[in-house]
């Protein structure tokens, strides 16, 4: 740091020379010692290492990952090493993946989805955390009353749609539908308290509603075929394991001619006929700048609520939908299937 100073003041020497005429030579040597303070401001750069533990690889959350590296690295160019753990779709496996952040001792944990922010919540009280991707927090973290600030060492954004504009939606779109099951993993909370919120709002409008949860994966054919064979419509929330089986769903539900309205988009590419979709990405780019914030002490973790997801985007499946005959209402936008 003394260096720094002396060089820096070497420098507002030299310029004022410049500046009062002095012969022309001194302007080189100028410039030498701009590049000598700038090497040195690179060297006593504060660094930072964060941890990123992602539940599993999909369109989803792999966008927010992306997105939160890419608004870290644009606030703090050349100041961030990731250090990356997928847990494949196990919720068991976020554990050790948390646990070696921990005792890496790094300076911030991004926790993508659910399972992989209650991990990182008992893993540790002290080192700042992040969730993206997770649904309620209030759910995920087992607190009543959630008034949108968890107020201690964990804060992060939600990619909650508004759930009653999704019951609207499936109304829209199937105005004759009597009985409308909800498919999901039982496995996940926050997919418990959509379905919830969504059976209300759809019972609330005169809609029979029949929840069809499964464990894992290993069962998910044999719940989706029980609510294929007895329901108009099925609706699926923004549920992880769904995310990573889409085509089990598609499988059983295109053939039987029932249409599913999903959650999110990704979602609905794989399986669905229509969401409301946000922007993954974007939700990543706010959780990265919240965490600049954390780590230059710009802003307190504590003092952080909840970011939620901006505007969204009514979607539909061009390629189902042609297939099951439907069209789509005014407004909605095609989804582009890569």
């Amino acid at each position: 740091m003394k260096k720094l100073i002396a060089l820096m003041l070497a420098v507002l020497m030299v310029m004022g020379l410049v500046a009062c005429g002095a012969q022309e030579k001194v302007v080189p040597e100028t410039e030498e010692v701009v590049e000598e303070v700038v090497e040195a401001t690179e060297e006593t750069a504060e660094t930072y290492t964060v941890g990123i533990c992602q539940l599993v690889p999909h369109v989803a959350l792999d966008a927010a990952t992306q997105g939160f590296k890419d608004a870290l690295e644009a606030a703090l160019p050349g100041q961030v090493t990731f250090s990356e753990g997928v847990a494949a779709g196990d919720s068991a496996t976020c554990t050790p993946i948390v646990t070696d952040f921990v005792a890496a001792d790094v300076d911030l944990i991004m926790a993508n989805a659910t399972p992989a922010l209650q991990s990182a919540a008992a893993a540790t009280a002290d080192i700042p955390i992040l969730g993206t991707s997770v649904t309620e927090y209030g759910v995920a973290l087992s607190i009543e009353n959630f008034d949108g600030l968890v107020g201690s060492n964990i804060s992060g954004t939600s990619d909650l749609a508004p759930l009653d504009e999704q019951a609207a939606m499936l109304i829209e779109w199937f105005p004759e539908a009597e009985t409308v099951g909800l498919l999901y993993c039982s496995a996940e909370a926050n997919s418990q308290y959509q379905v919830d919120m969504v059976q209300k709002y759809l019972e609330d409008a005169g809609l029979t509603c029949v929840q069809y949860p499964f464990a894992d994966s290993n069962d998910m054919a044999a719940i989706t075929q029980t609510a294929a064979d007895n329901c108009d419509v099925i609706y699926v929330p923004t549920d992880n394991t769904v995310a990573s089986n889409t085509g089990i769903i598609d499988n059983i539900c295109r053939p039987a001619g029932v249409p599913v309205i999903a959650g999110e988009e990704g979602i609905c590419s794989g399986c669905g006929v229509a969401t409301l979709s946000i922007s993954y990405y974007d939700l990543g780019v706010a959780t990265g700048e919240m965490a600049a914030k954390i780590l230059t002490g710009e802003a307190a973790i504590e003092e952080m609520p909840i970011g939620y997801a901006g505007a969204v985007t009514p979607k539909y499946n061009p390629v189902i939908c042609e297939e099951l005959g439907l069209t789509a209402p005014e407004g909605y936008t095609a989804i582009e299937l890569g």
